[in-house]
C-alpha cells in the first residue's frame, strides 16, 4: 500500500476536484441558467470559491455579502450570481468539497497496523487530522456551527465525510484484532466512531487547548497513544514519543502565546486579497 503524507491531506479549500470536473465527469459545472462555462467561466468561479474561503477565515460567513466575494475576486456582483444564488450556496459548495478531501484520511487509517509500522501509523492519523483541520478550518468552523443549528444540508455533509473514516476504521479494528477484539470496545464501529469523534473534536478546538496551556505536540502524543491501544490493543513502543509533547509546569489558568495561538493569530490578520 502506498504511503500518504499526513502533512498534505488533501488540496486547499477552493481548489478540490469537485470544482473542476474530469471531461467524463456526467454531471458538469453549469451556471445559474443552465449553461456550462469555458474554461474562463470556470476560473471565475474557482476564484468565487476561494475568495469565500478567503474572507471566512476572519468574517463571521453571515457577515459576508455577495460584494464582498465579487470585490475580492475582482469582477461584479452581476457575475458572482451567474454561477451562486447566494452566499451559502457558496458555502456549501466548498462544504462539499471537504468530503472529497476525506479521502486522505482514509487512506492513512488504512495504513500499516504491523507491529513494526503500527506507531508511525497511528502518529500519521493524528497528524492528518490536525492538518485537514488546520486547512479547512474556516469552511469547518461553518459546517460545525450550522450542523449545531440543524442545518440538515451541512449536517448531511458532515456526516458523509466523518462515515467514511469511520467506516474504514472500524474494518481495520475488526482485521487487527479479529480474535479479543479491540480493549476499547466489543463494537468496532463504536469504538472508531468514538475516536473520530475525538480526533475531529481535538482538531477543531486545538487552540483552545492551547489556550490552557497544553501543547500540540501533547495533544498529538496522547491521541496517537489512544488511538495505537484501541487499534492493536498493544500500548506504544518503548521510547516512542513525540517532539514537543514535554509535561508543561503547573497551572492554574489560560497559557496565550502557544504556537498554535501564535498561527492563528498571523492567519487571522493576514491581509485579504
Amino acid at each position: 500500500m502506498s504511503k500518504v503524507d499526513p502533512r498534505s491531506p488533501g488540496p486547499p479549500i477552493g481548489t478540490m476536484g469537485a470544482a473542476m470536473p474530469a471531461a467524463d465527469d456526467p454531471e458538469p459545472i453549469a451556471t445559474t441558467d443552465g449553461r456550462v462555462p469555458g474554461r474562463r467561466g470556470r476560473a471565475t468561479r474557482q476564484r468565487l470559491l476561494e475568495c469565500t474561503a478567503e474572507l471566512l477565515v476572519a468574517t463571521p460567513w453571515r457577515s459576508i455579502k455577495v460584494t464582498d466575494i465579487a470585490r475580492c475576486a475582482g469582477t461584479s456582483p452581476a457575475t458572482f450570481y451567474q454561477y451562486f444564488e447566494n452566499v451559502e450556496s457558496v458555502i456549501t459548495v466548498l462544504a462539499e468539497e471537504l468530503v472529497e478531501g476525506v479521502g486522505a484520511l482514509t487512506d492513512l487509517v488504512d495504513g500499516d497496523w504491523s507491529e513494526g509500522a503500527s506507531w508511525d501509523t497511528a502518529l500519521a492519523v493524528v497528524r492528518g487530522f490536525m492538518a485537514y483541520w488546520e486547512r479547512n478550518r474556516a469552511v469547518l468552523r461553518v459546517v460545525e456551527l450550522t450542523t449545531v443549528e440543524g442545518d440538515l444540508r451541512f449536517q448531511g455533509l458532515r456526516v458523509r465525510a466523518l462515515n467514511t473514516v469511520t467506516v474504514t476504521l472500524a474494518r481495520v479494528i475488526a482485521t487487527v484484532a479479529p480474535g479479543s477484539g479491540s480493549p476499547a470496545g466489543s463494537d468496532p464501529m463504536a469504538t472508531a466512531g468514538t475516536l473520530i469523534a475525538m480526533l475531529a473534536q481535538v482538531a477543531g478546538h486545538r487552540y483552545g487547548f492551547e489556550f490552557w496551556g497544553i501543547r500540540t505536540a501533547s495533544l498529538v502524543d496522547s491521541q496517537a497513544r489512544l488511538v495505537h491501544w484501541s487499534v492493536t490493543g498493544r500500548p506504544a513502543p518503548p521510547g516512542a514519543e513525540v517532539p514537543g509533547a514535554m509535561p508543561p509546569p503547573p497551572r492554574t489558568g489560560p497559557v496565550v502565546g502557544g504556537g498554535a495561538a501564535e498561527a492563528r493569530s498571523a492567519q487571522v490578520h493576514a491581509p485579504v486579497r
